[in-house]
């Protein structure tokens, strides 16, 4: 401290610490000239006194006047020691940096102004300073006050221009101090930041891409910022390092990729699209070596393919197909479960796009890799079940159909029936709003026999009386009028004729018997009209409900459509299908007078030419065991209202109709024990009279009276 103030004059010191700009700079001038002197004569004792000697009674005086003169008297004493000021700045630097974060916003000014003098000096000796330094202006970016941050900007400048002529500047150890700053939200600072990126990006001997995925996240971070132009070049910035990743023939794709998916999911809309443009470029480019990240990805672009925005949809399409393009062996880091897992956590999307694509990659999986995908069937199975209650007639279709890939094992194929008839069970509804497509489809898929026949296996030892019955109404419908399923009535109007035609009907036929309805449908499509009018005859009064005479009604109906012309043409030879009249004419007297149904039966037997019965005929098909009837026509033994060569008796083709009868009717006898305990369990409960049962309402547009019968000709059958 003496030998400063030996060199320095008294005065100097005093006009350092003025409150006049010019008497500080003036004596700023003067002290220059001193460390000149000092320095030509090579003591760097007294440099190094005089330097002291402003840092600690200037620069850390509690007066802002002695720090603002402290702070110009060190920058002129590093200009007078000119190209010996490199040793020297272990002292000048720090005590400046100090004034930094000074409260006074002029000593913050005028500490921008002295560092950038001391730059201009020592250039590139200033590198080992840089991160200090750094530091320092990205919260200068963001000062209050203007002054200082104009000053600040002069001073980045300056160091950006030191730092790119350099051969010194360390970016290893800038970048953690980068990745630390990058998620600041204040936007001078965003400037500042992505401004800095960009200039050491230029720089030929500096690898930045090489540490991109250090602050590759905050870029994308400052893609949503409110300011326009802070999105703009940040935009910019990222657009310059994926062209170099494109021509760059070594990348780490993997760090990045983890980011991008991230980023995928934003609420921003332009970083979703860049995010998943960049996604795009790698799928391209990185190829296998993303596999490891294959499902993390397939996770970021399924909900981007029902983005609201277009641009986005199909730069994630065609993501998606790049995707499924590339032919992976799960022993090359290639996670199917992972991928499967993806697949099913998007089937709960509330967009039907990303649940379509999802079932896509499951089939895909199927196609490719079905062993492994067998493996872990458990993980999707439920939700692939849950599925089929999708609101999307699209969705269901898909899911069938990974469903009837799986079923293509018998063990599978079980379960999958298993699985099937207990949601319908469980869920009525998907019954009745999907229960048709679902049959259907898996009709087509895995042999409409096989699976009506795997149906009515579970559904004769079906508990739930009610269900079976519901379910058993459900497959006859589609059975009657799908047309997937015209080769199984084909073969079932062969029953009495052909062994397979006969096997599938025994096959239905115990299943069926839990609906009256649809063993009468059965046994019409079958032709055989003799059990037909049995069964029909059969019928007790508990049979004949509402919900009996809403099936009839849908039967008559179906009567009248192309796939019963068959049927109807056979009642041109009423002598020869005595037992077909009588069965029609048995479900006539079951309808109301008053319904369309009944019309429309009684209006189709009018058209039945009138031709002259033999009264023996009439006499045996209307009394005693039907199955004791054979009708003789043109010397031949007909049965079955048109077998030929049969005279069993009971039995046509080796069917049993006696013990089918039986055990139709012992089926029945049990959904009315079933019907009187539930309702004697519900009477229980309640006092007052039984409520009564809600009558029938016919679907039909007269509700006249019927008109007389007319006139009868010879043999013919009216009413």
């Amino acid at each position: 401290m003496a030998d400063a103030l030996s060199v320095i004059p008294a005065s100097v010191l005093r006009n350092l610490s003025d409150k006049l700009y010019e008497k500080r700079k003036n004596a700023a001038l003067e002290v220059e000239g001193i460390v000149k002197q000092l320095a030509s004569s090579g003591d760097h004792e007294k440099i190094s006194a005089v330097i002291n000697l402003l840092t600690t009674e200037f620069t850390y005086s509690p007066q802002a006047n002695h720090r603002k003169g402290g702070l110009i008297g060190l920058a002129a004493a590093t200009v007078g020691l000119t190209s010996e000021a490199a040793q020297h700045l272990e002292q000048i630097v720090p005590p400046v940096l100090n004034s930094f974060s000074d409260q006074d916003s002029r000593v913050r000014y005028y500490a921008c102004e002295a560092l950038y003098n001391i730059a201009k000096v020592v250039r590139g000796d200033f590198i080992v300073f840089f991160n200090q330094i750094f530091d320092a202006l990205c919260k200068l970016s963001a000062d209050s006050d203007a002054n200082v941050q104009s000053a600040a900007h002069l001073l980045d400048r300056l160091v950006k221009d030191i730092v790119t002529e350099s051969d010194q500047f360390s970016i290893e150890e800038f970048i953690p101090l980068l990745r630390e700053r990058m998620n600041v939200l204040n936007p001078y600072v965003r400037q500042f930041l992505v401004g800095w990126i960009t200039v050491l990006d230029s720089v030929p001997d500096i690898d930045m891409l090489g540490f991109l995925p250090d602050f590759l996240d905050g870029l994308f971070n400052m893609l949503s910022d409110s300011s326009h132009e802070i999105r703009q070049q940040a935009d910019s910035a990222l657009s310059e390092f994926l062209q170099e990743i494109k021509n760059s023939p070594s990348v780490d794709y993997g760090r990045m990729a983890e980011i991008l998916v991230q980023r995928a999911a934003s609420v921003d809309e332009f970083t979703r699209l860049t995010a998943i443009t960049w996604i795009n470029e790698f799928v391209k480019l990185g190829g296998d070596q993303l596999l490891p990240y294959f499902a993390d990805i397939l996770g970021a672009i399924l909900p981007c393919i029902s983005d609201k925005e277009e641009k986005i949809r199909v730069v994630a399409r065609e993501t998606n197909e790049e995707l499924r393009a590339i032919k992976a062996d799960p022993a090359e880091a290639f996670d199917v479960r992972a991928i499967l897992s993806i697949a099913r956590r998007q089937l709960d999307s509330e967009w039907e796009a990303t649940r379509i694509e999802a079932l896509h990659w499951i089939s895909t999986l199927l196609n490719r890799h079905r062993d492994e995908v067998l493996c872990f069937l458990n993980d999707i199975f439920d939700t692939l079940l849950k599925a089929l209650s999708d609101s999307s007639d699209e969705v269901v279709l898909r899911v069938i159909d990974i469903h009837a890939c799986i079923a293509q094992d018998p063990l599978h194929f079980r379960q999958l029936v298993v699985f099937l008839m207990h949601n319908f069970r469980v869920d009525h509804s998907l019954l009745e709003r999907r229960g048709a497509l679902i049959i259907r489809r898996l009709c087509v898929l895995l042999d409409g026999e096989r699976v009506y026949r795997e149906l009515s296996t579970i559904l004769e030892g079906e508990a739930d009386l009610d269900f079976a019955c519901i379910m058993v109404q459900a497959l006859n419908l589609i059975l009657l009028t799908s047309s997937e399923l015209s080769g199984l009535r084909e073969l079932l109007k062969q029953s009495l004729v052909n062994a397979a035609g006969k096997d599938l009907f025994v096959s239905l036929y115990a299943s069926w018997c839990h609906s009256p309805m649809a063993i009468i449908s059965l046994c019409l499509l079958a032709q055989t009209y003799q059990h037909a009018s049995a069964v029909i005859q059969s019928l007790v009064e508990e049979d004949i409900n509402v919900k009996f005479l809403v099936q009839l009604d849908k039967l008559i109906r179906l009567l009248e459509t192309p796939i019963f012309a068959y049927l109807r043409l056979q009642l041109l030879e009423p002598r020869r299908y005595i037992w077909l009249l009588k069965a029609l004419y048995g479900l006539l007297m079951l309808l109301p007078q008053q319904g369309a149904a009944f019309k429309i039966l009684r209006t189709r037997l009018k058209t039945v030419p009138s031709y002259s019965f033999n009264g023996d005929q009439l006499k045996r098909a209307s009394s005693g065991n039907p199955y004791s009837q054979i009708l003789h026509h043109s010397g031949s033994q007909i049965t079955e209202d048109g077998d030929i060569n049969q005279d069993n008796g009971n039995l046509q083709n080796g069917i049993d109709f006696a013990s089918k009868l039986q055990q139709f009717e012992q089926m029945q006898q049990q959904h009315r024990m079933h019907a009187k305990s539930r309702n004697g369990s519900s009477s229980s409960s309640k006092e007052g009279p039984k409520a009564e049962e809600p009558r029938y309402t016919p679907t039909s547009d007269t509700n006249r009276p019927p008109s007389r019968s007319s006139r009868r000709g010879p043999g013919q059958l009216q009413i």
